[in-house]
């Protein structure tokens, strides 16, 4: 231990940072797209209800990637 980091731990600390990015961008289209069918009146439809099922999801991702200092 106390060595740094390899190249190893370097491309994997990436690729979490990179799909946090990924994951933070699609919450918030995710709330785009809500926000556009609630402001239609379409909170109804099985669009809406699968962004909900959606955001919740990523919500859940977003939350423990924060907790963890990504």
């Amino acid at each position: 231990m106390g060595e740094g980091l390899g190249a190893e731990d370097v491309e994997r600390l990436a690729a979490y940072e990179s799909f946090a990015r990924d994951v933070r961008a699609e919450l918030a289209s995710t709330r785009e797209k809500m926000s556009e069918l609630a402001a239609a009146g379409k909170v109804k439809t099985a669009t809406y209800r699968q962004l909900f099922a959606a955001r919740v999801t990523l919500r859940e991702i977003d939350s423990r990637l924060s907790a963890h200092g990504l």
